[in-house]
């Protein structure tokens, strides 16, 4: 996930009092800021270390005495990705555990809740981010909750000694929803109302959670923030080939040989990861968890036929320096065979091919895609596109990139935010939140977003200038939608 150096103003206030929550598991203590209480590093699930890693979650030993929940737990094993700021957590294996915002922290409140999956393609990223910190969305009304799942090779890795398993972060994040079933009544939310939102990885992840039936009931509304989706996972037998290559390299030719490993093994670098044959395999179709490609199942109408929110940011990777666009739009180009001259055609000029093409082809085209998919099914469906720029990071040429959404989600927008930059926050958040309280996301005093219509699809275009109804397909991804349609 790409971010900034952020500062929440929900962090500046002082705990003024403690608040205990019986969970399922034991008593927790958290601490309350201005009126809302948080609850920080709630194991969720037992350490997947020893002889619990590569396993899906187990189930937490209990305690008796009031735990401190007022610290976050560590982040999960990573590698620093290139040119972001990595979290501030330590590292650990341990690292299944959440964090609940709640304005009134007592049973009978029923409350909606919203539970935030983060991004950071599947090998990076946190739950504790201070741009996710969930103490401003909390004050709209609504319980906030967050976590952390295993990533990389300790979260996506298959190996036939392991069994049929491979997407062990998937199952974390359906355990953490099943903890926030079990026990969020508690903090004040209502168990039948929970809204997953998730950005990139997250987002994606939203979309294979609606197509797993693994997941089926755990929640009701669905946010999918630059998720794609269109990109086809390995199978089980091709993850497993990977993991076979790893274990090899390592040297570890069986179960208990793997799972002594240690961590620093596991984690390897990112250039061994770069490796073709010896990276981590990533998530997979595994035919259980993710039973099949999140389209196909979108397309035969077997996802879950819930509220839903999809979009894109309007300049997802205009971050990307002119001399290395070629490294993301040679592999769109060649996903896109013999269509892809039709396809740059499409645009304005060549710059604006080789500005837009990756952007439209991995973000904006599949939120299209998957919006009418869904809006076929009958259920309201809202279509996005993201394009307010912070007045101080305006440039140029260059509109909102991938993840800038994230902190205008939250409401968590550095210490120098412009009223233009808090009104377009709390533009977003009304949406949000009022979508999480009904399933739609319209309210009083913000323009009419109107429900996705397959027949006249528009979206609802959020700028610098204005927030309206637009036109969802541009000729370019009207040709990328073809030259997708026409591969099949």
């Amino acid at each position: 996930m790409i971010r900034g150096i952020l500062v929440s103003v929900a962090l500046l206030g002082t705990p003024v009092t403690a608040q205990q929550v019986a969970t399922d598991s034991g008593p927790i203590a958290g601490a309350t800021v201005d009126g809302i209480t948080s609850f920080k590093g709630i194991p969720f699930a037992a350490p997947p270390v020893g002889d619990l890693r590569w396993r899906a979650p187990a189930p937490v030993a209990s305690w008796s005495a009031p735990r401190d929940a007022t610290a976050y737990g560590p982040d999960c094993m990573q590698n620093p990705l290139p040119g972001i700021k990595p979290g501030e957590r330590p590292m650990s294996e341990d690292c299944l555990t959440l964090n609940v915002w709640t304005p009134k922290p007592v049973k009978g409140a029923k409350l909606p809740v919203m539970v935030w999956i983060h991004g950071g393609g599947f090998v990076g990223g946190s739950g504790t981010l201070p741009e996710t910190d969930g103490s401003l969305l909390a004050r709209r009304d609504v319980v906030v909750v967050s976590f952390n799942y295993r990533l990389g090779r300790f979260g996506f890795f298959a190996h036939p000694a392991l069994g049929q398993g491979g997407n062990w972060g998937l199952m974390d994040q359906i355990a953490a929803l099943e903890w926030v079933r079990r026990n969020i009544g508690s903090f004040g939310g209502d168990p039948a109302k929970v809204t997953i939102f998730g950005e990139s990885a997250g987002g994606e992840s939203v979309s294979r959670l609606m197509a797993s039936p693994a997941a089926k009931g755990l929640f009701t509304r669905a946010i999918v923030a630059s998720g794609g989706g269109r990109d086809d996972w390995p199978t089980l037998a091709d993850a497993q080939a990977k993991g076979q290559a790893f274990a090899v390299r390592a040297n570890a030719p069986d179960a208990p040989a793997l799972r002594a490993l240690s961590a620093e093994t596991v984690l390897g670098s990112i250039a061994l990861m770069s490796k073709e044959d010896d990276r981590y395999a990533g998530p997979m179709t595994d035919g259980t968890i993710v039973p099949a490609g999140a389209e196909a199942i979108f397309a035969e109408g077997k996802q879950a036929h819930i509220p839903y929110i999809v979009g894109s940011n309007d300049d997802e990777l205009g971050f990307i320096p002119v001399p290395f666009r070629a490294m993301v739009n040679g592999p769109v180009e060649k996903a896109l065979g013999a269509s892809a001259a039709m396809v740059k055609a499409a645009y304005a000029s060549e710059d604006e091919a080789n500005r837009r093409l990756g952007g439209d082809a991995i973000f904006a085209e599949p939120a299209l895609a998957f919006g009418l998919l869904q809006a076929r099914a009958g259920v309201p469906t809202f279509l996005y596109r993201f394009g307010y720029v912070a007045e101080g990071q305006r440039k140029p040429d260059v509109g909102a990139v991938h993840a800038s959404d994230v902190a205008f989600q939250f409401g968590n927008l550095p210490a120098d935010a412009t009223a233009a930059d808090r009104a377009a926050a709390k533009q977003l958040g009304d949406y949000w939140t009022n979508f999480a309280k009904t399933g739609d996301p319209n309210g009083a005093g913000l323009p009419v977003w109107a429900r996705l219509d397959p027949a006249a699809p528009q979206l609802l275009s959020i700028g610098i200038e204005a927030t309206t109804m637009a036109q969802a397909a541009t000729p370019a991804l009207t040709a990328i939608a073809a030259a997708r349609s026409e591969k099949k």
